[in-house]
């Protein structure tokens, strides 16, 4: 096979790069190791930044988006017994949409195939070739059958454990930047009218606790939980016990119980990796860099990565320019770097650290105070959670 792009992975980076280079006239073909039902059903969070929601909108597979998901103009920060709101929309002019993962990818699979793009799916032993190069390949199996693809660039949006970002020249050379929490979250998703119209992040001295909402009748908890624990060790019982215990003050409200239908444990990391290109392959999403979910960057920093790559592209292909390409690393970390930072600081504010002096714990509340009292802070939070930059 021979195409302008080839993509590696269908996850929420590669399917909107192919399908906004599809807008610019540039062909593309994405392989994909998972079957297409098997990514429409991995459930994951979505809150989506201002800048997320126009691009989904601005190129025509926002409908569902704005007929489903759930617009917020604000979010709440519970600690030291009250609940506190922060006004997104008051404080910065826009908003963020609670729309999953697997619903865009759901819209963007439909997009592509509707426009008779190349998705393989179910692919195996995919390895990258001359990326080095100006005719770099990807090589896989499919249908039982060794397949290959040339093509003038790779985009690497497997993830962190796929095979783009070890494909990178020079292996020895690059920088690894990681921090590996001590906790994670044990979420769970429940049938059950919504708790709260907004989301609410509650910090508590048994550890921090998210309420979050999927539709009119799903919600999605979460609650700080040493990481290696099992969803097995807890019954329903304790799970709600617990969730009543990290989220309910004095004001009378309570939190709305359902049957759980879904219960996992997700581990913690914040996790950059550079350069992001080398040669004619380019990193974006997952397969670059990692953020806790806290400051609910992660599909919006795949987003932004690849906006840059379709407007480089674009020049490229158009202009026969390679300038907006080549400063690709540099343009995505000023934005990713400002992303991890933003999800570290949540992390350490709302979370509980075992070794953490009541001194620490007294300057986590202090600051938690001082951004729900003085409206400098607060719009610093908002700004960088709405994505304002």
């Amino acid at each position: 096979m021979r195409t302008q792009v080839a993509i590696i992975g269908a996850g929420p980076a590669g399917l909107l790069l192919s399908h906004l280079l599809h807008l610019d006239g540039i062909e593309s073909v994405i392989v994909e190791t998972r079957s297409r039902a098997d990514i429409e059903a991995t459930i994951r969070a979505g809150v989506l930044e201002q800048g997320t929601m126009d691009i989904l909108n601005e190129s025509g597979v926002g409908q569902r988006m704005r007929g489903q998901g759930a617009l917020h103009h604000g979010f709440e920060l519970a600690f030291g017994g009250k609940r506190h709101r922060i006004d997104l929309t008051g404080l910065t002019g826009k908003a963020i949409t609670v729309y999953p993962q697997h619903e865009v990818i759901k819209d963007l699979v439909a997009a592509r195939l509707a426009a008779d793009g190349q998705i393989l799916f179910e692919v195996s032993d995919v390895a990258l070739h001359g990326v080095d190069t100006q005719t770099p390949s990807a090589t896989f199996m499919h249908n039982g059958e060794a397949r290959s693809i040339e093509a003038d660039f790779v985009i690497g949006c497997d993830g962190y454990h796929g095979v783009s970002r070890p494909a990178m020249p020079a292996q020895e050379q690059r920088k690894n930047f990681q921090r590996i929490y001590p906790f994670g979250w044990f979420g769970i998703l429940v049938e059950s009218a919504p708790s709260s119209e907004e989301l609410i992040y509650a910090r508590h001295e048994r550890g921090f606790a998210l309420v979050s909402t999927r539709s009119p009748t799903v919600q999605r908890l979460y609650f700080q939980c040493d990481p290696a624990d099992h969803v097995d060790n807890w019954s329903d019982d304790q799970i709600w016990a617990e969730l009543h215990a990290r989220l309910e003050n004095h004001d009378g409200w309570k939190l709305a119980e359902g049957k759980i239908f879904q219960k996992n444990i997700i581990g913690m990391r914040s996790f950059v990796s550079t350069p992001m290109q080398s040669g004619r392959l380019f990193l974006a999403g997952d397969s670059a860099h990692i953020v806790p979910p806290t400051g609910a960057k992660g599909m919006n920093l795949a987003v932004s990565d690849v906006k840059l790559l379709a407007h480089g592209l674009e020049q490229f292909y158009k202009k026969g320019s390679g300038e907006r390409l080549a400063s690709y690393t540099d343009d995505a970390l000023k934005r990713i770097w400002r992303a991890e930072y933003f999800s570290w600081t949540m992390t350490r504010l709302l979370h509980t650290f075992a070794e953490a002096t009541p001194f620490e714990r007294e300057m986590q509340r202090a600051e938690l105070e001082n951004i729900v009292t003085s409206r400098a802070m607060a719009t610093a939070l908002a700004e960088n959670y709405v994505g304002a930059f």
